[in-house]
């Protein structure tokens, strides 16, 4: 119940890899034999398949190590190659660490950045990003589907508002890219984050979508030595990880529709039965959410003592995975405060992740398995106990 931090990596994506660790070794940049003419081809189908599925052109999609990297040489890369025109840059304050943290060091660097709040639902307001863009405004970042809340923000309609400003447009789409349908030009896209490992891949390999036109996107490259990736990212391609990223997204795409109907009739069969429980809140856009995301909040259970309680059964989170990784992170979630919910209630809620592997009979397990574990640790917290002992 976490496939929001990472998914199993499909075995027909597996099938694909294998034959790129052995017998098709090559670098994609070497041009001088058939091995590395060969992996050159695959890098380019996956390319290919990958630029197809979210409409942009091959040349227009860079590998990178993931979408942190992706997130990094997008933000720092448009900020360093347009500061002659400016030096602000507008987000959200639910936006992942991976923005908000660049975002602090660009701060750090002589750059002026304006944080927008978002609603109860965990949307921006359009209007907010209009009056605050200015004369300086260079950039505008915005994630397409929140990690933590799973709400959908109106991407297009801020595409179309940053087009008509001549201001790049960025979108971390790392949650929603396989997820749901995503196209670049319909949506005035400039650059885009996403990542391989959160649609059945590999960890270790993501890409960014730069605009090659109407506009050309020109970025200040992160890492220099030996010009790959049209000079924008310099290093060794990860032939087989590129080559599962290729075939998973292509699965993705071929099974949209149906896996997005399948897993949101799951998702509502535990947000249902959660909802039966006393005390109980769903966190996010009722509507406008992933169809596989679940946040909860249970009042009065602390979400470390319920993830303790079903440690060998159950696999979710209070937060993001990066977030939680990080011993300076804190306990609160920047998304859910940023929401309106108090420390208190923060500290009380979950994350459910749901995904192509998931089944029913899991969901119902899950589902009984919360909601004892939320009583048992209602009956045991001290306010139970003292209210009790009062009314006796």
């Amino acid at each position: 119940m976490d496939y929001h931090a990472t998914t199993p990596v499909d075995q027909r994506v597996v099938d694909a890899m294998m034959p790129y660790f052995t017998a098709h070794f090559g670098n994609a940049a070497s041009k001088q034999h058939s091995y590395g003419w060969t992996a050159e081809a695959a890098v380019e189908h996956a390319r290919q398949t990958i630029a197809r599925t979210i409409n942009a052109d091959a040349n227009e999609i860079i590998f990178t190590s993931g979408a942190t990297e992706s997130n990094n040489l997008a933000l720092k890369g448009v900020a360093e190659n347009f500061r002659s025109r400016g030096n602000h840059i507008i987000t959200v304050q639910t936006e992942h660490r991976s923005v908000l943290d660049v975002c602090r060091n660009l701060e750090e660097r002589g750059f002026e950045v304006t944080c927008l709040p978002v609603d109860g639902n965990g949307l921006v307001n359009v209007d907010d990003i209009r009056r605050a863009m200015t004369a300086g405004t260079i950039l505008v970042s915005v994630m397409m589907a929140n990690n933590e809340i799973g709400t959908i923000a109106p991407i297009a309609e801020i595409g179309k508002l940053c087009a008509e400003h001549g201001i790049i447009f960025h979108t971390d789409a790392t949650q929603a890219v396989g997820k749901i349908s995503v196209d670049v030009q319909a949506m005035n896209i400039h650059l885009m984050s996403f990542s391989a490992h959160k649609v059945y891949g590999p960890k270790g390999i993501g890409a960014l979508y730069v605009r090659s036109k109407n506009p050309y996107v020109k970025l200040l490259p992160q890492i220099d030595g030996g010009g790959h990736e049209r000079g924008m990212r310099s290093g060794t391609l990860n032939v087989p990880a590129i080559v599962g990223f290729g075939k998973a997204v292509q699965l993705a795409a071929e099974n949209l529709e149906n896996e997005s109907a399948r897993i949101s009739r799951l998702r509502n069969m535990l947000e249902h039965r959660f909802m039966n429980i006393e005390e109980t809140r769903i966190n996010g856009h009722p509507a406008m959410r992933l169809h596989n995301n679940l946040n909860v909040t249970f009042s009065n259970v602390p979400a470390d003592d319920l993830m303790m309680a079903l440690r060998n059964d159950v696999a979710l989170s209070s937060g993001s995975a990066c977030t939680s990784a990080d011993p300076e992170a804190g306990k609160v979630s920047h998304v859910l405060k940023a929401i309106g919910l108090d420390d208190e209630h923060a500290r009380c809620s979950v994350r459910f992740g749901l995904g192509r592997f998931t089944t029913e009979e899991e969901v119902r397990f899950v589902a009984e398995r919360v909601t004892k574990a939320v009583e048992e640790i209602r009956r045991k917290s001290p306010a139970r106990l003292i209210a009790e002992r009062e009314l006796a």
